[in-house]
Protein backbone atom coordinates (compact mmCIF):
# COMPACT_ATOMS: atom_id res chain seq x y z
CA UNK A 1 0.00 0.00 0.00
CA UNK A 2 1.37 3.34 -0.76
CA UNK A 3 1.73 6.12 1.66
CA UNK A 4 0.07 9.13 0.83
CA UNK A 5 0.30 10.87 4.29
CA UNK A 6 -2.89 13.06 3.85
CA UNK A 7 -3.27 14.69 7.44
CA UNK A 8 0.22 16.02 7.40
CA UNK A 9 0.15 19.29 9.46
CA UNK A 10 -2.75 18.04 11.16
CA UNK A 11 -2.55 18.15 15.28
CA UNK A 12 -4.37 15.84 17.49
CA UNK A 13 -4.56 15.93 20.85
CA UNK A 14 -5.46 12.73 22.33
CA UNK A 15 -6.36 12.46 26.12
CA UNK A 16 -7.62 8.89 25.17
CA UNK A 17 -6.29 5.47 27.09
CA UNK A 18 -6.87 1.76 26.22
CA UNK A 19 -8.54 0.91 22.86
CA UNK A 20 -10.91 2.57 21.16
CA UNK A 21 -9.87 6.18 21.70
CA UNK A 22 -6.12 5.28 21.10
CA UNK A 23 -7.19 3.06 17.94
CA UNK A 24 -8.95 6.15 16.73
CA UNK A 25 -5.81 8.55 16.92
CA UNK A 26 -3.54 5.71 15.56
CA UNK A 27 -5.43 5.53 12.85
CA UNK A 28 -5.28 9.43 11.68
CA UNK A 29 -1.55 9.22 12.73
CA UNK A 30 -1.19 6.87 10.47
CA UNK A 31 -2.96 8.83 7.85
CA UNK A 32 -0.04 11.41 8.58
CA UNK A 33 -1.35 13.62 11.36
CA UNK A 34 0.89 14.58 14.51
CA UNK A 35 -0.41 12.73 17.66
CA UNK A 36 0.38 13.72 20.97
CA UNK A 37 -0.51 11.19 23.38
CA UNK A 38 -1.59 12.93 27.13
CA UNK A 39 -1.08 10.29 30.02
CA UNK A 40 -1.39 10.36 33.64
CA UNK A 41 2.11 10.80 35.07
CA UNK A 42 3.88 7.69 36.61
CA UNK A 43 1.65 5.24 35.04
CA UNK A 44 0.57 6.09 31.90
CA UNK A 45 -1.98 4.83 29.85
CA UNK A 46 -3.60 1.89 31.66
CA UNK A 47 -2.50 -0.67 28.93
CA UNK A 48 1.15 -0.17 29.63
CA UNK A 49 0.68 -2.37 32.51
CA UNK A 50 -1.81 -4.97 30.49
CA UNK A 51 0.67 -7.86 30.20
CA UNK A 52 2.54 -10.16 30.11
CA UNK A 53 3.52 -10.16 27.24
CA UNK A 54 5.94 -7.43 27.20
CA UNK A 55 8.60 -6.27 24.71
CA UNK A 56 12.54 -6.13 25.97
CA UNK A 57 11.54 -2.72 27.13
CA UNK A 58 9.10 -3.19 28.85
CA UNK A 59 5.83 -2.06 26.92
CA UNK A 60 2.83 -4.33 26.58
CA UNK A 61 1.93 -6.15 23.84
CA UNK A 62 -1.70 -4.64 24.42
CA UNK A 63 -0.56 -0.79 24.76
CA UNK A 64 2.12 -1.39 21.25
CA UNK A 65 -1.14 -2.48 19.43
CA UNK A 66 -2.63 0.65 19.04
CA UNK A 67 0.01 3.58 19.73
CA UNK A 68 2.34 3.80 17.08
CA UNK A 69 2.52 7.49 15.32
CA UNK A 70 2.52 9.14 18.26
CA UNK A 71 4.74 11.23 20.98
CA UNK A 72 3.91 11.05 24.42
CA UNK A 73 3.27 13.77 27.04
CA UNK A 74 3.04 12.97 30.62
CA UNK A 75 0.64 15.77 32.48
CA UNK A 76 -1.39 15.78 36.11
CA UNK A 77 -5.26 17.10 34.71
CA UNK A 78 -5.53 18.11 39.15
CA UNK A 79 -2.16 20.42 38.14
CA UNK A 80 -3.39 23.68 37.44
CA UNK A 81 -0.12 24.39 35.57
CA UNK A 82 -0.46 21.27 33.57
CA UNK A 83 -4.40 22.35 32.99
CA UNK A 84 -3.06 25.56 31.37
CA UNK A 85 -0.63 23.34 29.32
CA UNK A 86 -3.06 21.51 27.64
CA UNK A 87 -5.35 24.49 27.22
CA UNK A 88 -2.50 26.23 25.13
CA UNK A 89 -1.78 22.95 23.18
CA UNK A 90 -5.72 22.64 22.65
CA UNK A 91 -5.65 26.02 21.02
CA UNK A 92 -2.84 24.98 18.15
CA UNK A 93 -4.86 22.05 17.93
CA UNK A 94 -7.19 20.47 15.08
CA UNK A 95 -8.63 17.77 17.01
CA UNK A 96 -8.87 16.77 20.50
CA UNK A 97 -9.97 13.06 21.39
CA UNK A 98 -11.08 11.99 24.72
CA UNK A 99 -13.18 9.10 26.47
CA UNK A 100 -13.70 10.77 29.79
CA UNK A 101 -16.46 10.11 31.64
CA UNK A 102 -19.38 13.26 32.11
CA UNK A 103 -17.66 16.13 33.42
CA UNK A 104 -14.44 15.00 34.14
CA UNK A 105 -12.84 17.70 31.69
CA UNK A 106 -15.13 20.47 32.21
CA UNK A 107 -14.11 20.45 36.54
CA UNK A 108 -10.71 21.09 35.69
CA UNK A 109 -11.21 23.54 33.31
CA UNK A 110 -10.66 21.88 29.90
CA UNK A 111 -14.47 22.21 28.77
CA UNK A 112 -14.82 21.20 24.91
CA UNK A 113 -18.09 23.34 24.69
CA UNK A 114 -16.12 26.59 25.66
CA UNK A 115 -12.72 25.34 24.03
CA UNK A 116 -14.88 24.73 20.78
CA UNK A 117 -16.41 27.99 20.70
CA UNK A 118 -12.75 29.60 21.36
CA UNK A 119 -11.13 27.87 18.59
CA UNK A 120 -13.90 27.81 15.28
CA UNK A 121 -11.28 25.03 13.94
CA UNK A 122 -11.40 22.82 16.63
CA UNK A 123 -12.59 18.97 16.38
CA UNK A 124 -13.52 17.28 19.56
CA UNK A 125 -14.67 13.70 19.76
CA UNK A 126 -15.70 12.18 22.61
CA UNK A 127 -16.02 8.03 23.20
CA UNK A 128 -18.00 6.66 25.79
CA UNK A 129 -19.07 3.51 26.69
CA UNK A 130 -22.92 3.88 26.35
CA UNK A 131 -23.50 7.57 25.43
CA UNK A 132 -22.64 11.31 26.51
CA UNK A 133 -25.01 11.67 29.75
CA UNK A 134 -24.17 7.75 31.02
CA UNK A 135 -21.46 7.64 33.54
CA UNK A 136 -20.83 3.80 33.36
CA UNK A 137 -17.40 2.70 32.27
CA UNK A 138 -17.37 1.63 28.84
CA UNK A 139 -16.17 -1.74 28.86
CA UNK A 140 -16.32 -3.95 25.34
CA UNK A 141 -17.13 -7.09 27.13
CA UNK A 142 -20.30 -5.52 28.58
CA UNK A 143 -20.94 -4.21 25.77
CA UNK A 144 -21.26 -7.32 23.78
CA UNK A 145 -23.27 -8.42 26.03
CA UNK A 146 -25.81 -5.70 25.84
CA UNK A 147 -25.89 -5.35 22.31
CA UNK A 148 -26.81 -8.58 21.29
CA UNK A 149 -23.67 -10.05 20.16
CA UNK A 150 -23.14 -12.60 22.58
CA UNK A 151 -26.79 -13.54 22.05
CA UNK A 152 -25.79 -14.84 18.43
CA UNK A 153 -22.05 -15.83 18.89
CA UNK A 154 -21.26 -19.35 19.74
CA UNK A 155 -22.73 -22.88 18.80
CA UNK A 156 -26.51 -23.19 18.98
CA UNK A 157 -26.85 -25.30 21.76
CA UNK A 158 -24.27 -23.60 23.81
CA UNK A 159 -23.55 -20.65 26.05
CA UNK A 160 -23.30 -17.18 24.81
CA UNK A 161 -20.04 -16.34 23.68
CA UNK A 162 -17.91 -12.39 22.77
CA UNK A 163 -15.97 -12.35 19.79
CA UNK A 164 -12.58 -13.25 19.99
CA UNK A 165 -11.07 -9.32 19.40
CA UNK A 166 -12.59 -6.80 21.40
CA UNK A 167 -14.63 -5.91 18.41
CA UNK A 168 -17.06 -3.00 19.79
CA UNK A 169 -13.83 -1.04 20.80
CA UNK A 170 -12.58 -1.46 17.32
CA UNK A 171 -15.22 -0.64 15.64
CA UNK A 172 -15.89 2.47 17.88
CA UNK A 173 -12.61 3.45 17.00
CA UNK A 174 -12.76 3.54 13.22
CA UNK A 175 -16.17 4.86 13.49
CA UNK A 176 -14.53 7.92 15.83
CA UNK A 177 -11.61 8.06 12.70
CA UNK A 178 -14.78 8.47 10.48
CA UNK A 179 -16.56 11.16 12.26
CA UNK A 180 -13.67 13.41 12.83
CA UNK A 181 -12.49 13.08 9.17
CA UNK A 182 -16.07 14.14 8.51
CA UNK A 183 -15.73 17.40 10.88
CA UNK A 184 -12.37 18.50 9.38
CA UNK A 185 -13.28 18.54 5.99
CA UNK A 186 -16.51 20.66 7.34
CA UNK A 187 -14.59 22.94 9.12
CA UNK A 188 -12.51 23.58 6.57
CA UNK A 189 -15.14 24.18 4.14
CA UNK A 190 -16.25 26.66 6.79
CA UNK A 191 -20.06 24.80 7.22
CA UNK A 192 -19.42 23.45 10.61
CA UNK A 193 -20.38 25.32 13.94
CA UNK A 194 -19.59 24.51 17.02
CA UNK A 195 -22.28 21.54 17.07
CA UNK A 196 -21.05 20.04 13.97
CA UNK A 197 -17.26 19.63 15.29
CA UNK A 198 -18.74 17.93 18.51
CA UNK A 199 -18.91 14.26 18.19
CA UNK A 200 -20.17 11.77 20.30
CA UNK A 201 -18.98 8.29 19.50
CA UNK A 202 -20.21 5.45 21.91
CA UNK A 203 -19.32 1.61 22.07
CA UNK A 204 -22.91 0.46 22.23
CA UNK A 205 -24.38 2.77 19.33
CA UNK A 206 -21.06 1.31 17.56
CA UNK A 207 -22.44 -2.01 17.92
CA UNK A 208 -25.46 -2.08 17.78
CA UNK A 209 -25.23 -0.46 14.13
CA UNK A 210 -22.62 -3.52 13.56
CA UNK A 211 -24.77 -5.92 14.02
CA UNK A 212 -26.23 -5.30 10.24
CA UNK A 213 -28.16 -7.47 8.51
CA UNK A 214 -28.71 -9.68 11.84
CA UNK A 215 -30.85 -6.87 13.03
CA UNK A 216 -32.26 -6.13 9.63
CA UNK A 217 -33.81 -9.92 9.57
CA UNK A 218 -34.88 -9.39 13.10
CA UNK A 219 -36.77 -5.92 12.51
CA UNK A 220 -38.49 -7.48 9.08
CA UNK A 221 -39.42 -10.58 10.28
CA UNK A 222 -40.00 -9.63 14.24
CA UNK A 223 -38.43 -12.48 15.37
CA UNK A 224 -35.16 -12.11 17.79
CA UNK A 225 -32.14 -13.51 16.03
CA UNK A 226 -30.27 -16.63 16.74
CA UNK A 227 -26.77 -18.55 17.21
CA UNK A 228 -25.87 -20.41 14.52
CA UNK A 229 -22.17 -21.10 15.68
CA UNK A 230 -20.04 -21.21 11.99
CA UNK A 231 -23.20 -21.37 10.16
CA UNK A 232 -24.86 -18.66 8.41
CA UNK A 233 -28.31 -17.77 9.00
CA UNK A 234 -29.21 -17.01 5.21
CA UNK A 235 -27.22 -18.74 3.34
CA UNK A 236 -26.26 -22.66 2.75
CA UNK A 237 -24.01 -23.64 2.54
CA UNK A 238 -21.67 -21.57 4.23
CA UNK A 239 -19.78 -22.46 7.52
CA UNK A 240 -16.62 -24.52 8.45
CA UNK A 241 -16.33 -27.91 7.76
CA UNK A 242 -13.70 -30.33 8.94
CA UNK A 243 -11.09 -31.97 6.43
CA UNK A 244 -9.13 -35.21 7.08
CA UNK A 245 -6.41 -33.27 8.85
CA UNK A 246 -7.90 -29.45 9.60
CA UNK A 247 -10.95 -27.88 9.02
CA UNK A 248 -11.66 -25.19 5.88
CA UNK A 249 -14.24 -22.89 5.53
CA UNK A 250 -17.17 -23.23 2.41
CA UNK A 251 -18.76 -19.64 1.39
CA UNK A 252 -20.81 -20.15 -0.62
CA UNK A 253 -22.99 -16.67 -2.12
CA UNK A 254 -25.09 -17.24 -5.00
CA UNK A 255 -26.24 -20.49 -7.07
CA UNK A 256 -23.95 -20.32 -9.88
CA UNK A 257 -21.46 -21.12 -6.85
CA UNK A 258 -23.78 -23.74 -5.17
CA UNK A 259 -23.26 -25.65 -8.82
CA UNK A 260 -19.57 -25.39 -8.83
CA UNK A 261 -19.05 -25.90 -5.37
CA UNK A 262 -21.01 -29.24 -5.29
CA UNK A 263 -19.38 -30.53 -8.78
CA UNK A 264 -15.49 -29.62 -6.95
CA UNK A 265 -16.71 -31.72 -4.59
CA UNK A 266 -18.01 -34.48 -6.81
CA UNK A 267 -21.48 -34.36 -5.62
CA UNK A 268 -22.89 -34.27 -8.95
CA UNK A 269 -26.47 -35.81 -7.35
CA UNK A 270 -27.00 -32.47 -5.25
CA UNK A 271 -25.35 -30.30 -8.40
CA UNK A 272 -28.49 -31.24 -10.56
CA UNK A 273 -30.95 -31.64 -7.67
CA UNK A 274 -33.47 -28.75 -8.81
CA UNK A 275 -34.98 -28.91 -5.16
CA UNK A 276 -31.42 -27.24 -4.15
CA UNK A 277 -31.33 -24.87 -7.23
CA UNK A 278 -31.57 -21.98 -5.19
CA UNK A 279 -30.95 -20.81 -1.67
CA UNK A 280 -34.36 -21.00 -0.96
CA UNK A 281 -34.23 -24.29 -1.59
CA UNK A 282 -30.98 -25.45 0.60
CA UNK A 283 -32.20 -23.56 3.22
CA UNK A 284 -35.00 -25.73 3.54
CA UNK A 285 -33.09 -28.22 3.12
CA UNK A 286 -29.81 -27.83 5.28
CA UNK A 287 -29.15 -30.36 7.36
CA UNK A 288 -29.40 -32.45 4.23
CA UNK A 289 -26.71 -30.51 2.51
CA UNK A 290 -24.54 -29.91 5.15
CA UNK A 291 -24.34 -33.40 6.45
CA UNK A 292 -23.96 -34.87 2.52
CA UNK A 293 -20.84 -31.94 2.26
CA UNK A 294 -19.54 -33.17 6.10
CA UNK A 295 -19.40 -36.35 4.98
CA UNK A 296 -17.37 -35.82 1.38
CA UNK A 297 -15.15 -33.06 2.86
CA UNK A 298 -13.72 -35.47 5.91
CA UNK A 299 -12.39 -37.86 3.25
CA UNK A 300 -9.47 -35.91 2.45
CA UNK A 301 -6.98 -32.99 3.51
CA UNK A 302 -7.42 -29.27 3.50
CA UNK A 303 -5.04 -28.55 0.88
CA UNK A 304 -6.95 -31.11 -1.80
CA UNK A 305 -10.23 -29.13 -1.39
CA UNK A 306 -9.13 -25.75 -1.40
CA UNK A 307 -7.19 -26.23 -4.18
CA UNK A 308 -10.58 -28.09 -6.05
CA UNK A 309 -12.87 -25.45 -4.74
CA UNK A 310 -10.76 -22.20 -5.72
CA UNK A 311 -9.93 -24.14 -8.77
CA UNK A 312 -14.01 -24.03 -9.75
CA UNK A 313 -14.41 -20.52 -8.44
CA UNK A 314 -16.21 -20.99 -5.20
CA UNK A 315 -15.05 -18.89 -1.93
CA UNK A 316 -13.30 -21.36 0.85
CA UNK A 317 -10.38 -20.65 2.93
CA UNK A 318 -8.00 -22.44 5.52
CA UNK A 319 -8.79 -21.67 9.22
CA UNK A 320 -5.53 -20.24 9.90
CA UNK A 321 -3.45 -19.47 13.47
CA UNK A 322 -2.92 -16.14 14.54
CA UNK A 323 0.62 -16.56 13.63
CA UNK A 324 0.11 -18.28 10.27
CA UNK A 325 -2.40 -15.69 9.35
CA UNK A 326 0.24 -12.84 10.48
CA UNK A 327 2.95 -14.83 8.22
CA UNK A 328 0.76 -13.20 5.20
CA UNK A 329 0.58 -9.33 6.79
CA UNK A 330 3.20 -6.81 6.82
CA UNK A 331 3.33 -6.49 10.85
CA UNK A 332 5.98 -5.92 13.42
CA UNK A 333 6.50 -7.04 17.22
CA UNK A 334 7.30 -3.29 17.64
CA UNK A 335 4.88 -1.21 15.60
CA UNK A 336 1.47 -3.84 14.85
CA UNK A 337 -0.07 -5.05 11.74
CA UNK A 338 0.31 -2.28 8.96
CA UNK A 339 -2.16 0.67 8.49
CA UNK A 340 -5.45 -0.82 6.81
CA UNK A 341 -5.54 2.35 5.62
CA UNK A 342 -3.50 4.30 2.90
CA UNK A 343 -0.79 5.55 5.97
CA UNK A 344 2.49 4.69 6.88
CA UNK A 345 4.44 3.51 10.36
CA UNK A 346 6.50 6.62 10.97
CA UNK A 347 7.44 6.01 14.87
CA UNK A 348 7.14 3.45 17.07
CA UNK A 349 4.53 3.41 20.06
CA UNK A 350 6.42 6.04 22.67
CA UNK A 351 7.97 5.31 25.83
CA UNK A 352 5.62 7.62 28.69
CA UNK A 353 6.83 11.03 28.69
CA UNK A 354 9.54 10.45 26.15
CA UNK A 355 8.50 13.76 24.62
CA UNK A 356 7.28 15.38 27.63
CA UNK A 357 10.31 18.34 28.13
CA UNK A 358 10.65 19.11 24.60
CA UNK A 359 6.42 19.64 24.45
CA UNK A 360 6.67 21.55 27.44
CA UNK A 361 9.48 23.59 26.19
CA UNK A 362 8.29 24.04 22.55
CA UNK A 363 4.49 23.23 22.61
CA UNK A 364 3.73 21.31 19.15
CA UNK A 365 6.94 22.83 17.44
CA UNK A 366 7.81 19.61 19.04
CA UNK A 367 7.03 17.98 16.43
CA UNK A 368 9.16 19.93 13.79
Amino acid sequence: MQATDPLRGVRVLDLTRVLAGPLATMMLGDLGADVLKVERPGTGDETRGWGPPFDERGESAYYLSVNRNKRSLAADLDDPADQALLRGLTAESDVVVDNFRPGTLERRGLDPAALLAAHPRLVWCTITGFGSTSERPGYDFVVQAECGWMAITGEPNGSPMKVGVALADVIAGKDAAVAILAALLGARRGGADAGGRRIHISLAASAAAALANVAQNALVTGRDAARWGNAHPNLVPYQLFDAQDRPIVVAVGSDPQWRACARALELDALADDAALATNAGRLAQRERVVATLAERIRDRPAAAWIERLERAGVPCGIVKTVLEALRDADASPLTGVAPSVPGSVRLRPPLLDEHGAAVRRLGWGAFG
